[in-house]
């Protein structure tokens, strides 16, 4: 089964940049630069889902003191953490053409730099507690605090006023991007989708291996 997510995940990634580069039209404005779009859109909604795996898992986990749900909030995590990773890295090289600046501190990229901050704090309280268990509860609590701040980082171009955008996809009344636009980013969406589950059905399976070898 994870292999057939690979495979699966090369698909739909081998589609996307046929989709992005060749079949979605050159953006009138901003020219060929605004085709970042179809890697940071949909890194950015993936890192949402991720996290909010993690989110279900760590409620499950302080409820249940199972160990599953802790290994795949704890591979969710790392996974959502490198997609947003990805995110803020594509931004700032779309925003320096378009904005005249690789940053800025507006209510969008700032609220986002402290999630992902949230989510690296996540990975290293792990690391640093000896004891796997603590280290997993205080892990599950601070996996759920993070998650909780997401909203705000999606409503904060609404709410303040901000350099960056509104929302593309989830907007109210849905999106106005000409079909093919749209098209482009959710193939993108599907084929990263499929990657972070490779990635996380991975980890978890490693964490499983670990934990059986630590007794």
């Amino acid at each position: 089964m994870i292999r057939l997510l690979g495979w699966l995940a090369a698909l739909g990634l081998a589609a996307g940049l046929v989709m992005g580069l060749g079949v979605a039209p050159r953006e009138v404005t901003q020219g060929n630069v605004q085709r970042i779009m179809y890697l940071h859109v949909p890194s950015v909604l993936v890192a949402y889902l991720a996290f909010a795996v993690a989110f279900v898992a760590s409620i499950v986990y302080l409820a249940r003191r199972a160990e599953r749900p802790d290994h795949l909030a704890h591979a969710a995590v790392e996974v959502g953490t490198v997609f947003l990773g990805i995110t803020i890295a594509t931004g700032s090289i779309w925003g320096k053409p378009t904005w005249g600046t690789w940053w800025t501190w507006d209510a969008r990229i700032t609220s986002v730099s402290i999630v992902f901050v949230m989510y690296l704090g996540y990975l290293l309280l792990r690391g640093m507690i000896e004891d796997r268990e603590r280290g997993a509860r205080y892990a599950a609590v601070l996996a759920v605090v993070a998650a909780l701040n997401i909203p705000l980082v999606h409503f904060s171009v609404y709410w303040w006023r901000t350099l960056h955008q509104p929302p593309s996809l989830m907007k109210p009344g849905g999106t106005t991007m000409p079909s093919v636009i749209w098209a482009a980013i959710l193939v993108n969406f599907a084929a990263f989708a499929l990657l972070a589950g490779y990635f996380v059905a991975k980890r978890v399976d490693l964490l499983r291996q670990e934990e059986e070898a630590l007794g």
